[in-house]
């Protein structure tokens, strides 16, 4: 089956953008075990919205991925580990996966969110970068398989739209407008939102990567993590 024919399953996007993610993250454990796989899909930082997806679940989608290309297996040392595929099957150039793989995790945002958001995985220039690639996504002719971006509506009370991927199929609209909150009247600046979110980003993908660390060691050491006996 083709990447193209389908959409993704909400488990199969959180994976794939998992994957993407810690391949830039914490390359020293990447391709990823099944549990450093679950571990990620499932962490409670970056990631809009946290799911709590069961391994037979993963498993289960891990299968479907692999069918559509979008997953590599690969065998090695005492488990399995696993991999994405997706610039090649998609057939975007690197910045354009960058954002569609931040979206996949942290859900609609906008372009300057998406600036922010990923500056561990790629630089952009400036918010006028991320805009240009983001209109390149969207206006992607049907031959390619068409749009994989769409802008959305203005919500009430922000000042600048945001961006959803289609890698799942349309995007329903009345369940993004519930889950946008509106702006407060705090008195912050932008440029102290700016400071805010890259202090934000920064302790949660510390977090992130310390815990994938200690799974990692755990899993060198035979060791079972607190808590799974």
């Amino acid at each position: 089956m083709d990447f193209q024919q389908r959409p993704l399953s909400p488990a199969e996007a959180r994976i794939v953008g998992t994957l993407m993610e810690k391949a830039r993250t914490v390359p020293d454990s990447y391709p990823l075990t099944l549990n450093s796989l679950v571990t990620g899909c499932n962490q409670k930082s970056s990631r809009d919205p946290v799911l709590q997806l069961p391994e037979a679940l993963v498993l289960e989608a891990i299968d479907s991925l692999r069918e559509i290309h979008l997953l590599v297996e690969s065998s090695g040392g005492r488990a399995t580990r696993y991999e994405h595929n997706f610039l090649r099957v998609v057939g975007v150039p690197e910045q354009s996966a960058v954002l569609l793989g931040m979206l996949m995790l942290r859900g609609p945002q906008t372009a300057g969110e998406l600036r922010l958001n990923t500056e561990r995985w790629y630089k952009f220039l400036d918010i006028a970068s991320v805009d240009a690639f983001l209109e390149e996504l969207q206006d992607r002719s049907a031959d390619k398989g068409g749009a994989l971006v769409v802008k959305l509506p203005r919500a009430p009370g922000a000042r600048e739209q945001r961006w959803a991927h289609l890698l799942c199929g349309p995007v329903d609209l009345s369940a993004v407008a519930q889950g946008l909150g509106t702006p407060g009247g705090s008195g912050a600046t932008e440029d102290d939102v700016i400071a805010l979110t890259r202090r934000l980003n920064a302790l949660e993908e510390q977090t992130a990567e310390l815990q994938e660390q200690l799974r990692h060691l755990h899993e060198q050491l035979g060791l079972s993590l607190p808590g799974q006996g």
